[in-house]
């Protein structure tokens, strides 16, 4: 039976998929296919990202809007971080972490297993099969497993975990190792999934294409190479589909912002108070939460947020109404039961960093010069994913656009399985053996303006969207702050 692999690269970006840098990927991406427009889902945060992964949806349908979110039916005033404490929490006072069937759930439908196994945050993790107690399945992780039960069995096989360091390359080695001498060879599950940290937490650390990131890159694809060569060795290569993905794209810190610390000075107390705004943080993007149906409040917080010169773009939910200058959640697919009431991304810019990497940001931490992400940039936006396998085309590039909303859908069309309802990711059938030429994917691009008086002076944003049928790619989004 075909068997599908996806291995996930934290933060790796198109241009640093070279032969210098990853020459066992570069390999890969040469002889299989390339998707050459590939779009994370905004915020380009990982958890939203990876639970639109495991899902097929925007982070509107899936309820996980950001690394730092508020849950309404959670708690309605206080912005939680999104890590498996929390979230298990979330899960026993709610009854579900995310508001949709994982890839785990379709499987566990059909007779078939999902094993995720990362060396990242613990609630990218949890998210992947939050699950797993009652529909079967594992996650395997430094801090946990699910089951539970299972952590004591894999620490007492494969000893305990290595310590985070940076690069992380002891952590990635083990799970490596798990992967090739547990999960793939003694569960043979129908998909696994394997997650590096890096190079997002180096790059986090000392900037995109710094040598702390290069370095990391380099150890990664090292990795990467390992896992290669037991599918080669073991016979496997011939029946394992290989996806290579990565959750979003980097910046370069420009500057550093405290926006909530503004937010309070601006006069804006915090959430669950009269007029009050529950602000959550992340990176490169901001959520803000008001009372609910407070649009008074949404209307002058989005107002002053336009006036500043951090502000990029602004969008804003649908219990608020229509505010001048804004644009609606709906269109970048943040519109949904969890939403906030506005998403605002820090203000981007194309410049390049020192080691000529695009994209520069204001940031909500870190510091300047280290990288960043969450907002609506195009070096942020614009990620990474190659296939290779028995199911794929060999030696293409699919320019028609892509996104990690794809990756369930494509998974389940390699397995012959049903697509899951309501997903808004697509099968990319192009790509695969049999399938239509790309040349026959109809597809288009859009783009969305608003603009307000901000003080004296006006604010404008624009949004570019791509569409392939009912799928839609946040493409990017830039906005200004010009003299009348």
């Amino acid at each position: 039976m075909t068997k599908v692999l996806v291995v996930v690269f934290d933060g790796l970006q198109p241009a640093q998929v070279n032969e210098k840098l990853m020459p066992n990927l570069a390999a890969f991406a040469a002889s299989g296919v390339t998707f050459a427009s590939h779009h994370a889902v905004y915020p380009s945060v990982t958890r939203a990202n990876a639970s639109s992964m495991v899902t097929g949806l925007h982070p509107g349908g899936h309820g996980l809007s950001a690394n730092t979110l508020m849950v309404p039916d959670f708690d309605p005033d206080q912005a939680i971080p999104a890590l498996e404490p929390q979230l298990e929490e979330v899960g026993r006072k709610t009854g579900r972490v995310l508001l949709a069937p994982t890839l785990a759930e379709m499987l566990s439908g059909q007779g078939q297993e999902y094993v995720a196994i990362g060396v990242g945050t613990s609630g990218n993790a949890y998210l992947h099969n939050p699950n797993a107690q009652a529909c079967g399945g594992a996650t395997i992780h430094p801090e946990f497993t699910l089951p539970r039960a299972l952590h004591e069995d894999i620490t007492a096989r494969f000893g305990p975990w290595p310590e985070e360091s940076r690069p992380n390359t002891p952590r990635m080695a083990q799970a490596v190792r798990i992967l090739t001498e547990y999960i793939l060879p003694e569960r043979d599950p129908s998909v696994a999934l394997i997650w590096s940290s890096e190079p997002d937490k180096s790059q986090h650390d000392a900037g995109v294409g710094s040598d702390l990131s290069d370095t990391a890159v380099r150890e990664a694809d090292a990795q990467f190479g390992r896992i290669l060569s037991w599918l080669s060795e073991t016979g496997r290569a011939e029946e394992t589909n290989v996806m290579v993905i990565s959750d979003h794209g980097y910046s370069t810190i420009a500057e550093v912002v405290n926006v909530q610390a503004l937010v309070r000075e601006a006069g804006f107390p915090p959430g669950g108070e009269p007029g009050g705004v529950a602000v959550a943080h992340n990176g490169g993007a901001v959520l803000f939460y008001a009372t609910p149906w407070d649009r008074e409040t949404v209307a002058k917080l989005a107002q002053w947020l336009m006036a500043q010169p951090w502000c990029g773009n602004i969008t804003v939910g649908q219990r608020s109404g229509e505010i001048p200058g804004t644009l609606p959640e709906s269109l970048t697919g943040s519109e949904g039961e969890r939403a906030p009431d506005l998403t605002m991304s820090m203000r981007w810019r194309p410049d390049a960093n020192d080691a000529g990497y695009d994209g520069t940001i204001y940031s909500t931490g870190g510091m300047p010069g280290q990288g960043q992400h969450g907002s609506m940039g195009q070096s942020e936006l614009h990620n990474i994913l190659f296939a290779r396998g028995p199911g794929f085309k060999k030696n293409i590039k699919v320019e028609t656009p892509s996104g990690n909303i794809d990756l369930t859908p494509t998974i389940l069309k390699l397995l012959g399985l049903p697509a899951g309802e309501g997903m808004e990711g697509r099968a990319l059938v192009e790509a695969l053996e049999g399938g239509p030429d790309q040349s026959e994917i109809e597809w288009s691009s859009d783009f969305y303006s608003a603009q307000c008086q901000a003080g004296d002076r006006i604010y404008r944003q624009q949004i570019k969207l791509c569409r392939v049928g009912n799928s839609v790619y946040v493409d990017g989004g830039t906005s200004s702050l010009v003299d009348r």
